[in-house]
């Protein structure tokens, strides 16, 4: 009985025994997938990241080519436009030998005085200008002398152009305060104008005269109408007169101008702005009387040289019949400069050697 029992016991421990072995076999099988999988993850994560790593190499790669190929192209393209631009240019030029072979030159009286915003004001006239073939910019200067700004503008405009200045007499000069209309202004300067135009042209050139003062805004439309002119032409003038628009009255079935609408000093001989006509060369020589005057009152400067070339009856009413408006007295505002009156007390300028 005894043996029995020691054998059971025996039997029990050996159960017991192959029981831990076989758990420990377990958790060492367990623990060894556990780190072939942590091992083959972070196999799989260096794997993943090198093939990342040469995917950006290879995205950086051609990101660079394309950006080089772009390059190239682009290079390319701007040669070809230059090119085509170059091409386009000659045969416009050589077209228009031929076109504007037989149209006026419309020479364009500008006076003009230094003030802040000069060169604002005549650099958008030029920018305009440039676009006309046959143009003649004869800018006068109220200077004794002419000034550096005005001629490096004119020598940078691409402009035909001639440029003179005489000063206005200092007894019609306005003062600091006075109102525009005091006193007449630009009278010295188109007289000049038109003094250079009958002594260097002939009554014989094509030309189209026009007074195009510093202060208004012109559409290119403006001078195609200008060449239809065959004696004076007319047409409407915007933000003016204290009005939307100032202009001729134009009958339809006539095409005559039957009167103006004109509300500041209507009784004019010729109620109208001086951007708001022009007239054919030949009349400055067939009429050696028109000048502008300083002897007469104020707004009739335009009525003074259109009385001595024309009358109300031979008016070319243009622009479509007056009904479209192609300048506009536009008059930059004078900029308000205090901080710019600081520093000029302190000795300093914010242009210092800039022109502006």
């Amino acid at each position: 009985m005894p043996f029995s029992e020691t054998i059971f016991v025996v039997d029990g421990n050996c159960e017991k025994s192959t029981m831990r072995n076989r758990r420990f076999l377990e958790c060492t099988f367990v623990l060894l997938l556990v780190t072939v999988i942590i091992l083959q993850w972070i196999r799989y994560k260096n794997l993943q990241e090198e093939w990342l790593s040469e995917q950006r190499s290879t995205i950086i790669q051609r990101l660079d080519e394309n950006a080089r190929q772009t390059k190239l192209i682009s290079e390319d393209m701007r040669v070809a436009i230059k090119s085509i631009e170059t091409q386009k240019r000659m045969l416009l030029q050589m077209q228009g030998k031929e076109y504007y072979r037989n149209k006026p030159t419309i020479y364009a009286i500008t006076p003009t005085f230094a003030r802040f915003v000069q060169k604002a004001e005549l650099t958008r006239l030029a920018q305009t200008f440039v676009h006309i073939p046959t143009f003649h910019w004869i800018l006068v200067e109220d200077s004794t002398n002419k000034t550096n700004l005005v001629t490096n503008l004119l020598m940078g405009s691409g402009l035909a152009f001639t440029h003179l200045a005489i000063p206005t007499p200092p007894n019609y000069k306005l003062g600091r305060n006075d109102p525009n209309w005091k006193k007449p202004r630009g009278v010295e300067q188109r007289n000049a104008g038109l003094k250079w135009l009958r002594d260097n042209l002939t009554p014989d050139d094509e030309g189209i005269v026009f007074f195009a003062d510093d202060d208004n805004t012109y559409s290119i439309k403006l001078f195609e109408e200008m060449e239809k002119i065959k004696h004076v032409g007319v047409w409407p003038v915007g933000l003016v007169g204290g009005l939307m628009v100032e202009k001729p009255i134009c009958d339809e079935a006539t095409r005559k101008v039957v009167g103006f609408n004109s509300a500041w000093k209507s009784d004019r001989p010729f109620p109208i702005d001086m951007a708001g006509f022009a007239f054919k060369l030949k009349l400055l020589f067939q009429h050696k009387d028109a000048w502008f005057s300083f002897e007469i009152q104020s707004g009739y400067q335009e009525s003074e040289i259109l009385r001595h070339i024309t009358t109300r009856d031979q008016l070319e009413p243009l622009a479509d019949c007056c009904k479209k408006v192609y300048v506009w007295h536009t008059r930059t505002e004078p900029p308000k400069l205090s901080a710019e009156q600081l520093l000029t007390k302190k000795g300093k300028k914010s242009n210092e050697g800039i022109e502006v």
